[in-house]
This record gives C-alpha cells, structure tokens and sequence, in this order.
C-alpha cells in the first residue's frame, strides 16, 4: 500500500534533517533506499529494497543496502520490524504505533491504538528495568488469506 505523496515529503524532510543534525552524509543512496521505505506502508525486507532501488541505481550492492539500513535504524529514521522467522522488513512510520502481521502471507500493516499504547506493565517487568516503550504485534490471518482458505474448502 502506497503512502500519500504528503507523508513521503514529511518523511523525507525529517530523514534530511536528522542526517543533517547527526554530520551524516546526504548521498543518492541513502536518499534512494530511505525513500524506498518511506513510500509503502508493506515493510520491505533488504533484499525487496536493493531490488527496487536497484532499478534507479544499477552499480548499488545489497552489501551497501544493508549498511545503510544498519545506519539508518542507529540514526533513528527507521525502525526494525521481526517477523515471525522472516528476515527483518524495515518501517519508516517512526510514530508510535504496532503491526498486524499475517503468519500466513507475511502481509505486515501498522495501526494505531492508545489502549495498546498504555498497557500497564506487570509489576515482574517493571522489576527487570526501565520500559522505554511498548510494541502489540498481532499475529492474524488476513482477509486475503482467509478468503483463500474458505475457497479451497
């Protein structure tokens, strides 16, 4: 699913300035494969990535997408999505928010919930250290997949 021109601009925007602030480097490639996750909401693993970015910048290596993934995620511009076993997908929505995965397909969406976002933790977890965050991950199947299964029955 594409995400609106508008949020693409944003995300842009913010990836260009955080570079900026952190003394990194603007280049074409690091431009190219942060839009790349910036313009779908379907959390491209590195190897979908290099192979659409890789249309635009033919001479790219999936080693240098790989760095730059690691690089981007440590700027703080994208985050690390693991699914289930799959390799990681990548996600550019930096808001809080959590996935729907599909454990048949694969297909991963973001939602958002403020229930979800303020869980109270269990007095044990709270015990093992500081909770900086919280991440639901609903493990589902799809619509898709559903229709699918009920077809060949």
């Amino acid at each position: 699913m594409a995400v609106a021109i508008s949020e693409v601009e944003r995300r842009m925007a913010y990836f260009d300035e955080a570079c900026r602030t952190a003394g990194l480097k603007l280049t074409h490639q690091r431009m190219e494969i942060f839009r790349e996750i910036a313009k779908t909401e379907e959390h491209p693993s590195a190897e979908t990535i290099y192979e659409r970015v890789r249309e635009r910048i033919p001479a790219i290596s999936l080693d240098t997408v790989y760095r730059t993934l690691d690089t981007l995620e440590k700027l703080g511009v994208i985050s690390r999505v693991h699914v289930l076993c799959e390799r990681a997908r990548f996600d550019a929505n930096m808001s809080p928010h959590h996935h729907f995965v599909c454990t048949t397909c694969g297909l991963v969406r973001d939602f958002s919930d403020p229930e979800a976002d303020n869980l109270t933790i269990p007095r044990e977890v709270a015990s093992w250290g500081q909770v900086k965050s919280i991440h639901v991950e609903l493990r589902s199947v799809c619509s898709s997949c559903l229709a699918s299964r009920s077809g060949k029955t």
